[in-house]
């Protein structure tokens, strides 16, 4: 209800098992006919705990290959290579500095790049006490290379993580002192306040007020009903 009303996400069941869970774990997500995520039910994996929060899914073309990267780096194998029948391979990891986030590998290749709609995915960025391993880290597993901006009148540095020149993700110092790093997920919105104003009644909670960004746009953090926190942004950055 929280994602259906704040940005008309529609939800399904995948119809096939595709090996999380069951099919009563897992429901897909999408927004205007596109198949933009998905949605675990933890407490159907037996968990007892509260660990909701978005992850980010990383997609590469050896998934066994990045995986025992991920253990010669430091990082841990949360969830090994799972199957996901026709849709290719997943595994769940832990970088060294203690973000969480998913690597695929899809069968039949993975869809094109498209320019986010408003209410879709716009970006990934990493939250990280340790920007210098976390880049090391993730060039090992995944190729990525670091490239840094200045903002803010240039008192400030953005990372910007590409892959053969193509911007993927961000990665900076984790604002919140003492707070667990953590993959951060955008939603392009064309108006933050607006949806913040709307969060509350619908059983989630403000974490940070629309305000502008050092990197420009207008940017606000919320979390749903379960506690998993997810960014706003606008876009382009005006």
């Amino acid at each position: 209800r929280f994602y259906s009303e704040l940005f008309g996400w529609e939800f399904e069941a995948p119809g096939i098992n595709i090996g999380i869970g069951g099919n009563d774990a897992y429901t897909l997500i999408r927004h205007n006919g596109h198949l933009i995520g998905g949605m675990v039910n933890t407490r159907a994996l037996g968990k007892t705990e509260n660990v909701s929060q978005w992850i980010a899914a990383i997609s590469v073309t050896d998934i066994d290959a990045a995986a025992a990267s991920i253990t010669a780096g430091g990082g841990k194998i949360l969830t090994p290579p799972t199957s996901l029948e026709h849709r290719g391979h997943i595994a769940v990891a832990e970088d060294p500095t203690g973000a969480i986030f998913a690597l695929i590998q899809t069968r039949d290749g993975d869809p094109a790049d498209r320019e986010a709609r408003h209410n879709d995915f716009l970006w990934d960025e990493l939250w990280t006490s340790d920007v210098p391993r976390a880049t090391e880290f993730y060039a090992a597993v995944v190729g990525f290379e670091r490239n840094d901006h200045d903002v803010n009148d240039g008192s400030r540095q953005y990372g910007v993580l590409t892959v053969d020149g193509t911007p993927r993700a961000g990665i900076i110092a984790n604002p919140f002192e003492g707070e667990r790093p953590v993959w951060v997920n955008y939603i392009r919105v064309s108006d933050p306040s607006a949806v913040t104003s709307r969060v509350e009644a619908l059983d989630g909670r403000i974490i940070v007020d629309a305000q502008p960004r050092p990197a420009g746009g207008t940017v606000a953090l919320v979390a749903g009903p379960s506690g998993a926190g997810i960014a706003l942004q606008t876009w382009p950055l005006d």
